[in-house]
């Protein structure tokens, strides 16, 4: 009895590998990290799927909470500067200039994550 399906085709074959102890539990750690099972994590490695462990997933929805909020506080910077009459002009500009900075590090940061 297969416990999955993948394609019109049930995952019924299988095979063994000779691993050491030390070998076994990195495989069930990266397996764990990835949330899959040991036999998922195996295929998606050997036919070259994607593998985005959990924790990446949470840096990746931080890493973009983080930019979101950064934009946010650029426009209201830029709100205030502009009822202020532009009084703080030169400095609103740098300070923006600095948050754009970090949102694109922050961009980059996601896709190196995300790979």
């Amino acid at each position: 009895m297969p416990f999955e399906i993948i394609g019109d085709e049930p995952l019924s074959a299988k095979i063994a590998v000779r691993l050491t102890p030390i070998e076994k539990d990195k495989l069930r750690q990266d397996a764990d990290l990835a949330a899959l099972s040991v036999s998922e994590l195996v295929r998606r490695r050997y036919f070259g799927r994607p593998i985005i462990a959990e924790a990446d997933m949470l840096v990746i929805r931080e890493l973009t909470r983080i930019a979101a909020q950064q934009r946010q506080l650029g426009a209201l910077i830029k709100k205030i500067n502009r009822e202020s009459r532009e009084v703080y002009s030169d400095q609103v500009s740098d300070t923006i200039a600095e948050m754009a900075k970090v949102v694109r590090l922050l961009a980059a940061a996601i896709e190196k994550v995300a790979g």
